[in-house]
């Protein structure tokens, strides 16, 4: 009875750790794929700059070299735009692939669908790094959020499942 006793508070203890654990990822995430659309949008100004081939195989290279939620992103709209125009395809892959960005991150990431295949190279190279910029103060903040809150949420985690263990004992 007690070796059964003690099993059900190990679980108590490690289901909570876990649970602090998963949520602090969020805050490693955001920071990463952060990095990651910055890589991504660079290699896109730089190969419709150079390279001059259409958006969709751009996306698809992007998407093959980047990988992870940021890669998918770039391939399904690329995957999009089959049937719908650049900018509409952009849209709607920001919203339906999974990602840790916030609602402000992803209204800045919208913004630049909507000169996307609409306006000359120049113009969007400089729709790429307005992006970019925005995204260098959101990756600084991402970085701030994360060493404050990642930390807080296992702590919490551990501390919860430990508090419960002990009302149990």
């Amino acid at each position: 009875m007690l070796v059964f006793k003690l099993l059900i508070l190990a679980l108590i203890v490690g289901a909570s750790s876990a649970i602090g654990i998963l949520f602090s990822k969020k805050y490693a995430n955001r920071e990463n794929e952060i990095r990651q659309m910055k890589a991504a949008l660079n290699m896109f100004a730089t190969k419709i700059k150079f390279t001059y081939e259409p958006i969709p195989s751009l996306f698809m290279e992007i998407a093959n070299k980047i990988g992870g939620n940021v890669g998918n992103i770039f391939l399904v709209s690329a995957n999009s735009m089959k049937e719908k125009p650049a900018g509409e395809a952009w849209e709607s892959a920001l919203i339906t692939v999974n990602n840790s960005f916030t609602k402000e991150d992803v209204g800045v990431l919208k913004s630049l669908g909507k000169l996307l295949g609409q306006t000359d190279v120049e113009g969007q190279i400089s729709e790429i790094e307005a992006v970019n910029e925005f995204l260098n103060a959101q990756l600084e903040n991402a970085s701030e959020e994360r060493r404050k809150n990642e930390k807080m949420y296992r702590t919490l985690g551990i501390v919860t499942g430990l508090t419960i263990a002990i009302i149990l004992i």
